[in-house]
């Protein structure tokens, strides 16, 4: 392909363009929504993942103690978790300290907690285990151990906890796959719909070039140098709106109860080349889908 037609090749498309700007308004419009949903999981799984895995560097377990339980025991209990290699009691927590924490991590839903009976919180030892401790303990075989002491009701562990929520993680991993794969094709068929549109505008002057000789070609890369435009504008809009709401939110850290805090951070530069990149792919694959398909009926 002869290099020094570049330049006519992209006149023509952004004059293709500003001639069926209403057309291309609206497909960048609907380009750019589906492209913000579509980065909007990658920057909610990013941040998911980051959360997990610093709750996974280090060990924690919550020792419940049965209502009722005698001081005695309750020593007992202590005694035994001050025995365990690398563990480090936190401290006591209180049925009424466990309600009261319970109460100001809920904020403004604490009212539904009321009439509900202190009792509903068992008190539990906190424990944390020291830094490099973590892999040379076996949660399972601590947890299993504590549950045979007397008094003791259950045992909890972080990663227990993280076991749970990667469950959870990999249910929204799939279902983010699929519903990113519905939004490239639906990204596909408005970039097709497009092109489409504006071949059939340019009709009788496709015609003419092909009546005094021009190539498949030379009328088709116009199309194609279209779609990947209008889709890379709608990749950069979704990028920089998107990174306009994540400005908006206010605080950029939140606090659940015990668990980590979850650092919010925009998409990192791999991630927004990665939206990139898939934009002008989406927009060449459409725009070589729509050629294809309808250039020869003309």
């Amino acid at each position: 392909m002869n290099t020094t037609l570049w330049p006519y090749y992209f006149k023509t498309a952004f004059s293709n363009i500003l001639n069926n700007r209403l057309i291309h308004l609206i497909s960048i419009g609907t380009i750019t929504i589906s492209i913000i949903l579509l980065a909007s999981f990658i920057l909610l799984s990013t941040n998911l993942d980051n959360w997990v895995r610093k709750w996974g560097e280090s060990l924690s377990m919550s020792v419940y103690i049965k209502d009722g339980t005698d001081e005695k025991s309750k020593k007992d209990i202590e005694s035994a978790i001050k025995q365990i290699k690398g563990a480090e009691i936190k401290g006591f927590i209180t049925k009424e300290e466990a309600m009261i924490t319970l109460k100001k991590s809920l904020g403004e839903q604490a009212g539904l907690l009321e009439g509900l009976d202190d009792i509903a919180l068992p008190g539990s030892f906190e424990i944390i285990f020291k830094n490099g401790s973590n892999g040379a303990v076996d949660p399972k075989l601590i947890k299993a151990s504590l549950e045979k002491i007397k008094g003791v009701d259950e045992v909890q562990y972080s990663q227990q906890l993280i076991e749970r929520f990667q469950g959870v993680m990999g249910i929204l991993r799939f279902t983010g796959y699929a519903m990113g794969a519905l939004l490239c094709i639906a990204v596909l068929f408005i970039t097709g719909n497009t092109i489409k549109l504006t071949i059939y505008t340019r009709k009788e002057e496709i015609e003419i070039y092909k009546l005094v000789g021009a190539t498949d070609w030379f009328v088709k890369v116009p199309f194609l140098i279209e779609g990947v435009i209008q889709c890379l504008a709608g990749g950069i809009a979704a990028l920089l709106l998107l990174f306009l709401a994540y400005a908006a939110i206010s605080p950029k850290t939140i606090d659940v109860m015990d668990l980590p805090v979850i650092n919010l951070s925009f998409l990192s530069v791999g991630d927004m080349g990665f939206v990139i990149l898939l934009s002008l792919l989406l927009g060449f694959v459409g725009g070589f889908i729509s050629i294809g398909r309808f250039f020869r009926s003309i």
